[in-house]
């Protein structure tokens, strides 16, 4: 996977070594990661823990390889709200008192749904974060880490604009999801999310969806009460797959949406991509 200019994969790293004269980061995703690299640029060598979409990060546990990887980071980057509890026990083990650790749901201020990297505001704050964390860690080279932030927010406001670009065309439009992972996007393109709360809470704690709750969300795309279905690809069962053959069967677009990294995608290519693809099938 793409971690963008000075990142690696956490086995990457266990075979190549610390790099001298660099910032050792850590992040808990390739997102955070990608992002993370990019402030550094060169300056920083960050090692991505998860940066497989096959990986289940409330289910995922690190093994030493990484955990001397955060034990010997200056920066330790987590995302929070319950979705990498993995760093938190991690960082226990560790005991690297000397790190500064970015957790950013704390950062972003945004309660209850924890998938914040969907949520370009709440990026830039991170962004901020980032940046300030490693001037405090070289000071040397804080001019550095202060124009690739700007660069990168430079890129992050582009999001935001293309965001107001559809709101303007699309906005009340009503959406179907599998799960709660893009709704930070949905939301600032003013779309109305109109799948029951227990289905997509059901399908991200991995618990049964009530028959009733299955059949009402399914009617939503046999009566054509949805433009379009965001599909967390990463997430399969029967009851997502229903919906996916529901929405396929009914001629309603399927827009994939993940939680890592496509591979050859950095964050910016990323989010574009969504945001052109939620632009396509409501032109539809």
């Amino acid at each position: 996977m793409t971690l963008g200019a000075g990142a690696c994969s956490s086995e990457d790293e266990a075979a190549a070594g610390s790099a001298p004269g660099k910032l050792e980061v850590v992040a808990s995703t390739d997102v955070w990661g990608d992002l993370a690299a990019r402030v550094g640029g060169d300056k920083v060598e960050v090692t991505s823990i998860i940066t497989s979409p096959d990986a289940d990060p409330h289910e995922f546990e690190a093994g030493t390889r990484n955990q001397a990887a955060v034990a010997g980071a200056q920066v330790v980057i987590e995302n929070g709200g319950g979705y990498d509890d993995f760093m938190d026990r991690m960082l226990k083990t560790a005991k690297n008192s000397s790190a500064t650790v970015l957790n950013a749901v704390t950062i972003s201020g945004r309660t209850g749904n924890e998938h914040v990297w969907y949520d370009f505001p709440s990026v830039v704050k991170v962004v901020d974060r980032i940046e300030q964390a490693y001037a405090k860690a070289a000071p040397a080279d804080a001019s550095t880490f202060q124009q690739n932030a700007a660069a990168l927010k430079q890129k992050l406001d582009g999001l935001v604009r293309q965001e107001a670009t559809l709101k303007a065309k699309y906005a009340g439009q009503p959406v179907g999801i599998t799960e709660p992972v893009p709704v930070y996007l949905l939301d600032a393109v003013g779309l109305q999310n109109k799948t029951p709360a227990e289905f997509s809470e059901a399908i991200e704690e991995g618990s049964d969806v009530p028959a009733k709750v299955l059949d009402a969300t399914l009617q939503l795309y046999s009566k054509h009460e949805v433009k379009l279905l965001a599909y967390n690809e990463q997430t399969s069962g029967p009851e997502t797959q229903k919906l996916l053959d529901a929405a396929k069967q009914n001629n309603i677009p399927v827009v994939p949406v993940t939680e890592t990294l496509p591979n050859g995608k950095d964050y910016i290519g990323w989010m574009t991509a969504n945001l052109d693809a939620v632009g396509a099938a409501l032109g539809r």
